[in-house]
């Protein structure tokens, strides 16, 4: 069952009958063990009442996750942080007052609450207060029912394990579809995503925090936040398992290759007569050689700003890929800190897409 909110961007109306009994359903069917598609300010995540061990399960099999990857589970406001996390020191209380709600994940050591189906069998827990108003009305909702303020919504993205992450309902419905023929029970219709890429993850159980994930809060920010440097967590360190560190996730089902934007022109005359999906500058569009855009599946001119570029990015992925070319090429972004998050998303889709070079 697809609810929606204002029929014109899908964002939810205040006092809006329809959006309060759109909560509600998706609020019986917590309760009952289902799932729903939760649109937040990242990105669509698959929501289970966590405090279900059967429901979160259905999490696992509907996306085709590993049982060791664990979910991050999304709370209401930093009060109810204390139902699942044990120890929280200064710099994770300084993290929850500057940037909850927002787009930030803290990994806390756990309480027994959070279970080992939760956390990957690790003793530590990731916890997000989402800023977006259908998911504080669902947590809040959830919590009325249960009398409990405390609660937690296990929710990864909204899509099969390793593929692009859904910033709209129609991207649920395409991955994951509804019941019955599909596997979600209740897709909430938010509109688009209004930062389109997943939440920063910072590691608060080490000593200074370190940056598991880049996402739209930056590092300096969260030093500035915490009153001292932050590091940067290297791949293959001893750090806690977290969403979206593996290679391979966020990736298209097309070959995808990233290219510096000058050399992206030779690179498709090499490539002939392959059909090619771009995303580039427009100023790199412009210079494919005469005649290639025959070639050309799909063309997509990138944003200049890190945001934008971010908001839009895994739509224009998605683009791409049904437009069923042979090669999806992508222009390198500036490798500067704004950039970080979109440069850490799309190595990972490269590395997961399967490229075959000839």
């Amino acid at each position: 069952m697809t609810v929606s909110g204002c029929e014109h961007c899908g964002a939810p109306v205040p006092g809006s009958v329809v959006v309060g009994a759109a909560i509600q359903r998706a609020t019986e069917a917590l309760l009952h063990g289902g799932l729903v598609a939760l649109p937040t300010e990242t990105v669509y995540g698959l929501a289970a009442d966590a405090d279900q061990p059967a429901a979160v399960a259905a999490i696992f099999a509907a996306k085709g996750r590993p049982h060791d990857h664990p979910l991050i589970l999304h709370v209401a406001d930093a009060a109810a942080a204390d139902a699942w996390a044990r120890d929280i020191g200064p710099e994770a209380r300084a993290l929850m007052a500057h940037f909850w709600p927002g787009p930030l994940t803290l990994i806390l050591w756990r309480r027994p609450r959070a279970s080992n189906l939760v956390t990957g069998g690790q003793e530590t827990v990731g916890l997000r207060c989402p800023s977006g108003p259908w998911a504080q009305a669902l947590l809040r909702s959830l919590g009325a029912a249960r009398g409990d303020a405390g609660v937690a919504l296990a929710a990864p993205s909204a899509n099969r394990y390793g593929r692009i992450s859904p910033t709209t309902a129609l991207h649920v419905r395409a991955d994951l579809g509804e019941k019955p023929q599909g596997l979600v029970d209740v897709i909430l219709d938010g509109g688009a995503s209004a930062l389109g890429i997943e939440s920063t993850i910072v590691d608060c159980t080490a000593t200074p925090p370190r940056v598991l994930r880049p996402g739209s809060i930056a590092r300096a920010a969260i030093a500035a936040a915490v009153g001292s440097a932050v590091a940067v967590a290297a791949e293959d360190d001893a750090a806690p398992r977290v969403s979206g560190r593996v290679d391979g996730h966020y990736a298209p089902r097309r070959p995808l290759e990233l290219i510096p934007g000058g050399l992206l022109a030779a690179r498709a005359m090499t490539l002939h007569p392959l059909r090619l999906g771009v995303l580039a500058p427009p100023a790199v569009l412009a210079a494919l050689p005469p005649g290639g855009i025959g070639r050309i599946a799909a063309a997509i001119a990138a944003a200049a700003e890190p945001r934008e570029y971010a908001r839009d990015l895994y739509a224009n992925l998605r683009r791409l890929d049904e437009a069923a070319p042979d090669r999806l090429l992508v222009a390198e972004p500036p490798v500067t800190p704004d950039w970080e998050a979109v440069n850490d998303r799309l190595r990972r889709s490269a590395a997961g897409s399967a490229q075959t070079k000839p």
